[in-house]
């Protein structure tokens, strides 16, 4: 996260108390940070973090890769 209160923590690691304080009071940023704010909160609320885990694992194991 760039800014605020948890400025440098990884945008998928943001708690959902955060993402909806933020869709409820002005939404979200335009652009693309928006959008990936917005992307995060409809995983998050749908129950769907595997898919996050899943990625990093992955992400992991082809840094130790190299």
């Amino acid at each position: 996260m760039p800014f605020g209160k948890h400025k440098g923590i990884l945008i998928a690691d943001l708690p959902v108390s955060y993402l909806e304080w933020m869709h409820r009071n002005g939404g979200m940023p335009p652009g693309k940070l928006g959008m990936m704010l917005s992307t995060i909160h409809e995983i998050k609320i749908n129950g769907m973090m595997s898919i996050l885990y899943e990625l990093r694992k992955r992400l992991e194991a082809a840094e130790r890769r190299y």
